[in-house]
Parts: C-alpha cells; sequence; structure tokens
C-alpha cells in the first residue's frame, strides 16, 4: 500500500481497532472497522493473524516490537514480515526500522510515547531527520489535551493518530477535534462508533 493510499484508508476510517489477543482479533473483524492494529503474536502465528485480517478485506498493521521472535532492532525481522505475511504495514518504537520498512514497499506508524518534554522534543528532532519519514506517528497515551495535539501537529511533519486510554466518544472526538486524523484503541466499546 503506497504513502498516500494508507493516510487515505485512515483517514476514510478513523477509528482503528488495536488487538491484544485473539479474542480481540475476532471481535474486530466482525466490526466496521477497515484498519487492525495487531499487538500480540509470535513468530509462528503472526503469519495466520495477518492472513484472517486480510481475509475480511481489513489493513493489517503488525507491531513488530510486540511479536515475540521478531522484537528486536534488526531489519531482519522485517523481512520476515514482508516475506512470510500478508502484512500492509508495520507499526514500531524503533525509528531505525522505518527506513527498511519503506524499502520493502510497508507502510509504517512510528509510535511515541508522550511522557514529559523530552518526548515531544523527540518528536521533533525525528521530523528533522533525514531520511527516517513514517508514514504517520502515534503517540500514546490518546487522551491527552487538545493543546498538546496541536503541539504535536506543529513539529511533525506527518499525519498523527492518539492511541492507548480512548474510552469514550469524548475521547475520541477530542482527538480528533484536536488535529489527530485517526485514534487507535484496544477498546471494544469505541470501535463501533
Amino acid at each position: 500500500m503506497k504513502n498516500r493510499e494508507f493516510i487515505n484508508k485512515i483517514e476514510l476510517n478513523p477509528i482503528i481497532a488495536a488487538v491484544k489477543n485473539d479474542e480481540g482479533l475476532k471481535a474486530a473483524l466482525g466490526e466496521d472497522v477497515e484498519i487492525i492494529f495487531v499487538l500480540y503474536g509470535d513468530i509462528c502465528s503472526i503469519s495466520r493473524i495477518v492472513k484472517e485480517i486480510k481475509a475480511a478485506d481489513k489493513v493489517a498493521m503488525v507491531h513488530v516490537d510486540l511479536i515475540t521472535g521478531l522484537n528486536n532492532s534488526k531489519d531482519v525481522c522485517l523481512d520476515f514480515i514482508k516475506n512470510n505475511t500478508e502484512a500492509d504495514g508495520i507499526i514500531t518504537t524503533k525509528s531505525n526500522l522505518i527506513s527498511h520498512a519503506k524499502e520493502l514497499g510497508l507502510s509504517t506508524v512510528l509510535r511515541y510515547f508522550i511522557l514529559d518534554s523530552l518526548a515531544l522534543q523527540n518528536i521533533e528532532k525525528q521530523a528533522r531527520a533525514q531520511g527516517v519519514k513514517p508514514d504517520v506517528i502515534e503517540f500514546l497515551p490518546g487522551i491527552v489535551l487538545q493543546k498538546m495535539i496541536r503541539r504535536i501537529n506543529k513539529v511533525s511533519r506527518v499525519p498523527v493518530i492518539a492511541g492507548g486510554l480512548i474510552a469514550d466518544k469524548e475521547d475520541v472526538m477530542n482527538a480528533l477535534e484536536g488535529g489527530a486524523i485517526a485514534i487507535s484503541t484496544t477498546n471494544e466499546s469505541v470501535w463501533g462508533l
């Protein structure tokens, strides 16, 4: 999936189901969500998990940092995803994986944890870095103030997704009104909004 296609898909489908087990996957496959973030699995199960998502005609994004057996910062984990699954792309907290993922034609989400002002400085530093440009960034927790989302958008050159701790319609609306193009959540009650 090309960069602009991926971003368009997100903009048209601003609620992303994040799944952390097979029960969550089954629930997400039954919902009217188009994009699924896979936050679980191992080197033996990830192909099956992605295959189920693709069979439902949904976008499969694999958080490689959370896949047992692939959770290292080596390019070979991306080669494995590309060659052994039908995944559309990857999610990672490791910026060094973004360039190789893009070379492989995978869509990319670079995830940040916003804990303090240093985290914001890291986003700004990454935005200025040559060669590292994910398709989107995701920041957690997603329930930060709209002011913070606007600040992240100001320093980031790529679209922003809010993830983590999104619990209801108000959280979704706050994130979207603040400037996030989408939200991701494991909270199944939010998927159907």
